[in-house]
């Protein structure tokens, strides 16, 4: 389970990075807006799944 958190976080912030990166470029902020907020929930599941792999080990 942990494996596919791990990666559901990597996606979220390639995914928001991508949507950042097209708004910037078409001129969306609403678009960059949501991007960066993908990669802040990425960025999360990220930290509590590394949170709990220190308890873990």
């Amino acid at each position: 389970m942990a494996g596919n958190e791990k990666s559901k976080a990597k996606k979220e912030q390639a995914k928001g990075k991508a949507k950042e990166a097209v708004g910037r470029a078409v001129g969306n902020e609403r678009m960059t807006a949501e991007g960066r907020a993908e990669q802040s929930k990425g960025d999360a599941r990220q930290a509590k799944e590394k949170g709990k792999d220190v308890f873990r080990h």
